[in-house]
């Protein structure tokens, strides 16, 4: 979908270009990936002044529920044996609304940590908003766009991912090089 084509009101239009400029933003910020200088995005560089001006026109995030399964934040344990080669995904609670496919938007709320201390480097939890990307594209780590396939909505799941799928040999300022990582994530929309 264009939004920029459809954009028709001034405030859309501002909240897209936020959108825009966020986007660009959070991709020179995840610039330096593990494979071959490709791009990534470091989650959690969201902008609250620039997360508002999206909310004014009309691309909103879902909340984060406030009962049931995936009302209360996950921990992370550090983990355990050899260190991971291959993603890992661990559905710990089975979603029941729409699939997380290539290509879907998806508004997501996530735990990350450090696999091997368990050390948590980010959280959309801590900013109260959920983070969004489209899967497939190269916005997020690798780990990320292979991991989320097949959630579904109201799902919880846990997403061990190796060095290579992660930032690589180059780390980024909170990761260090070559960590493998472990992220909890629930999905909460799928558009």
């Amino acid at each position: 979908m264009n939004y920029f084509r459809e954009a028709t009101s001034p405030t859309r239009t501002r909240a897209l270009t936020a959108l825009a400029t966020l986007g660009a933003g959070l991709l020179i910020a995840g610039c330096g990936g593990s494979s071959g200088g490709s791009s990534t995005l470091t989650i959690g560089n969201e902008n609250k002044a620039d997360s508002s001006l999206i909310k004014a026109g009309e691309v909103v995030a879902p909340k984060t529920p406030t009962s049931g399964p995936l009302a209360t934040e996950p921990t992370i344990a550090a983990g355990t044996g050899a260190t991971p080669t291959k993603l890992i995904t661990k559905d710990v609670i089975v979603g029941t609304g729409a699939e997380a496919k290539k290509g879907s938007t998806v508004y997501v709320n996530y735990v990350g940590a450090i696999w091997k201390n368990g050390k948590i480097f980010d959280a959309s939890w801590k900013r109260k908003e959920p983070f969004l990307f489209v899967i497939g594209t190269g916005e997020v780590i690798e780990g990320w766009d292979k991991g989320v396939v097949g959630m579904k909505v109201g799902g919880r799941r846990i997403l061990v991912i190796p060095a290579p799928l992660a930032y690589g040999k180059t780390g980024n300022p909170s990761i260090p090089p070559n960590s493998a990582l472990t992220f909890v994530v629930d999905l909460l929309k799928v558009s």
